[in-house]
């Protein structure tokens, strides 16, 4: 039978999926997206959240309505072998650079739900839920979807963000790498009451124990998650039955303190995709990769793959860039994923060194390079920079890395930039004058002194790299930096060169 037509299809609306098809489809592109599932998983799977991520929901109109669902994360506090602190993770400190606070726990159904709601009202975006997509045909004009019911859909560009487990990616012969952690974890999430709260930390906790290493994370009100190691002697069916699972938790609380709302066995893998394209197809979120849960990155990965993708399939649509700039998606995200993987795989071998002389031997050596007294280290100076792909060829350590979103004065009000000024390519300068005269699509030019802001982020930004004006990309990284016009025209230059 004949198919229908969409400039992209989408696989997956969890929330890889539907942050997709919102900015596709709030670009203007017909969109069509499916998922298997007919509703929105009513457990939370997902507990982090960070101030990039919050920067998209604020593009797409829902950061408002996500708010009251989300709190700031607390200290990460990691305790040795004989209870002593060896480390403690925290927040950068304020002002703010994203405008939001930089890192946040919150409740993953409400916020699906947020976001799912956005995408319906766009009407360019057909949402099918209970579909389940079974074959896929290429040729050189279109990408097509065969679905279970036998109806076909095409599209130019199709996106797989369909889970771990994903059918687009083996449909399209894409594979994943190993990259060498594989362990049994069980993760119970509990509703506390007023008697369980009294009984648990108040802060978040990495218990660095060799016996069972665990970790606790305080969620928004009375949600607490445990992550907990299982041994080999454990039985992960038994161990996420509730007799099994509060027989781990005793040690903080029992039942008579909790309710339990989740609790699953699983094996933490640290896997990447080889490739993250196959002509029209792209995989993005846990089809691409999949990380150990330390530090809560994984929702937070996916939405920076859809992010990536969406811009530059938005300017390829529209003529303005050439297919070849959608092979950057998987140069720049790939590399990124790698890297912020390795250190993920870091942070979970300090925490679960099982042999009590090694980790003696880690609390001495974390203690002793603090000084004997331990420092707070913001999470976010985990995340590495982007590398390679549709970046300028500049050896400032800013290229590649989050331009900060500063509050500015408004008619008397504190606005975010986004919000005032808006999104897109954008040549920020430091002063005023620099000349232009290279085209880039939808191009703002914005000067410090005109934007007005109010706490001196992109002031102090602009001193610490050394720099003169910077070129922003639509999701937020910085492409290049320059110190005079002379840069800038060079800057332009290189990216219109990366788009055509």
């Amino acid at each position: 039978m004949p198919g229908t037509s969409f400039d992209v299809a989408i696989v997956g609306f969890g929330p890889s999926g539907a942050v997709a098809a919102a900015l596709l489809g709030r670009a203007g592109h017909r969109v069509f997206v499916c998922d298997r599932s007919s509703v929105v998983y009513p457990k939370p799977r997902a507990i982090a959240l960070d101030h990039e991520i919050m920067r998209v929901f604020q593009q797409l109109g829902v950061a408002a309505a996500i708010e009251p669902h989300t709190e700031a994360f607390t200290d990460s506090c990691f305790y040795g072998v004989d209870g002593r602190l060896i480390s403690r993770m925290t927040m950068v400190a304020p002002p703010y650079p994203q405008a939001w606070t930089p890192s946040m726990v919150f409740t993953q159904p409400a916020v699906d739900a947020q976001v799912r709601a956005a995408v319906a009202r766009l009407s360019n975006v057909q949402v099918e839920l209970g579909v389940e997509v079974v074959g896929l045909q290429q040729d050189d004009d279109a990408a097509t979807l065969t679905l279970a019911d036998d109806r076909r859909i095409s599209a130019r560009w199709v996106i797989g963000c369909d889970g771990a487990s994903s059918t687009l990616r083996g449909l399209a012969g894409l594979t994943l790498e190993d990259l060498g952690f594989d362990e049994p974890w069980l993760v119970v999430d509990v509703l506390a009451n007023e008697r369980g709260l009294a009984k648990l930390p108040p802060t978040s906790v990495q218990y660095c124990e060799p016996a069972r290493p665990c970790t606790l994370v305080i969620g928004p009100k009375n949600h607490r998650r445990w992550e907990i190691s299982l041994n080999d002697r454990d039985d992960p069916q038994r161990a996420e039955t509730p007799e099994g699972t509060w027989e781990l938790l005793k040690r903080w609380i029992t039942p008579d303190d909790a309710e339990l709302w989740r609790q699953a066995s699983y094996r933490f893998h640290a896997l990447v995709a080889q490739r993250w394209r196959a002509g029209r197809i792209f995989i993005a979120g846990d089809a691409a990769h999949q990380q150990p849960p330390f530090l809560g990155q994984g929702m937070c990965q996916g939405i920076r793959d859809v992010v990536n993708l969406a811009w530059k399939i938005d300017a390829v649509l529209k003529g303005q860039a050439g297919d070849a700039l959608l092979d950057s998606y998987g140069v720049e995200r790939g590399r990124h994923v790698r890297e912020l993987t390795t250190r993920l795989k870091g942070i979970g071998s300090l925490i679960g060194e099982r042999d009590a002389t090694r980790a003696a031997a880690r609390d001495a050596r974390l203690i002793a390079e603090a000084g004997g007294s331990v420092l707070p280290t913001p999470r976010q100076d985990v995340l590495p920079r982007l590398e390679g792909g549709a970046l300028a060829r500049d050896d400032n350590p800013a290229r590649g890395t989050l331009f900060p979103q500063p509050w500015l004065q408004r008619a008397g009000q504190r606005v975010r930039m986004d919000d005032a000024v808006g999104t897109g390519w954008r040549l920020v300068l430091r002063d005023a004058g620099q000349a232009i005269d290279a085209v880039v699509p939808r191009l703002r030019s914005l000067s410090l002194p005109a934007l007005n802001e109010c706490d001196g982020v992109l002031a102090a930004w602009f001193d610490r790299h050394r720099c003169s004006a910077a070129l922003v990309r639509p999701d937020h990284y910085v492409f290049g930096t320059a110190i005079d016009a002379a840069g800038v025209r060079g800057l332009l230059a290189q990216a219109c060169a990366a788009l055509h």
